[in-house]
């Protein structure tokens, strides 16, 4: 079953002083990204006529802000991050898959990204209607991120349109996908666990089934610009946090487990690629397993924790 919320400090006192550090991490960081917004699209009309300087414009942009968030996690919270896996290298093109508990998730691929110098180059999955939000969804839109609408036949064309405009122009990127559509919860592993037995595959125990054609196309359509996908497994300590929680500095441990498949070795059709794709969720659900019964991962070891320069 999924892992219960992270818990609040049972101590008033520090329950108010984390209120506090939640209310200014959250007011310094919203406001720096309104005021990146409006530089964004003041700058938006350098797209037409100086497309790759735009990019290279709103990835700095991304590294910073990004990268504020993980040094305000790191260095001012504490937030520890244990890696255990493959170490992939540095600056890959890649497709990267994880199990999505809460939006905590996000900024925990935060800090993988900046070990691997490719935080400014996330491109993220993201549902259709955040890009009317202010902050993350208008800054995504310059990042040219794909927000979906989970139903392939809307969707097929827009995502075919972003994987060529990375291939023609010969664009860096980790393209982020939860693929399981939707955060984990009870009711929704519930009817996840019917699904599964109703197409025949294994019943999973820490994560859904995940949606595959999304998956699948992105492996496909980029095949030739896409070094390695790697599948990522957030495990937390002591219960799952909210982004709140986050941003008020509760959380103090995060395990990471990093699969690296080369894109060279990956299933040729999309029959086999959709099968794989279940595969990996069913051996990510193996390693929560383990996980929730040792308290780490196996193979655990400390990646390098090396900063990005913009």
């Amino acid at each position: 079953m999924p892992l219960a919320p992270l818990p609040e400090p049972k101590n008033p006192f520090k329950r108010y002083l984390h209120l506090f550090f939640g209310i200014v991490t959250g007011t310094v960081l919203f406001s720096v990204l309104l005021a990146v917004n409006g530089i964004q699209m003041v700058l938006a009309i350098l797209r037409p006529i100086a497309p790759g300087l735009n990019r290279r414009l709103n990835r700095f942009f991304a590294n910073s802000w990004w990268g504020w968030c993980d040094w305000w996690a790191q260095s001012l919270y504490g937030v520890q991050f244990i890696y255990s896996g493959d170490d992939p290298p540095i600056r890959e093109n890649a497709l990267v898959m994880a199990n999505h508990q809460e939006m905590a998730d996000v900024p925990v691929i935060f800090a993988f990204a900046q070990t691997k110098k490719r935080l400014g180059d996330i491109k993220w999955f993201v549902k259709d209607v955040i890009k009317w939000f202010p902050g993350p969804g208008w800054g995504m839109y310059f990042l040219d991120c794909l927000y979906v609408k989970r139903d392939w036949n809307k969707d097929k064309t827009r995502i075919q349109k972003t994987f060529a405009n990375l291939i023609d122009n010969n664009i860096p990127y980790y393209l982020m996908t939860f693929a399981e559509g939707t955060r984990i919860r009870p009711q929704k592993l519930s009817a996840s666990q019917k699904y599964a037995v109703e197409i025949g595959i294994p019943v999973t125990e820490h994560v859904m089934v995940p949606r595959t054609k999304g998956v699948v196309a992105s492996i496909q359509g980029l095949r030739g610009h896409m070094d390695a996908v790697y599948d990522l497994t957030i495990g937390y300590v002591d219960g799952v946090p909210t982004l709140w929680q986050w941003f008020k500095g509760l959380p103090k441990r995060v395990h990471l487990h990093v699969r690296r498949f080369p894109a060279s070795e990956l299933p040729q059709s999309a029959e086999d690629l959709t099968r794989w794709v279940f595969e990996r969720y069913q051996e990510k659900d193996r390693l929560l397993a383990y996980y929730y019964e040792h308290g780490a991962f196996p193979e655990t070891r400390d990646l390098p924790a090396e900063r990005m320069t913009a």
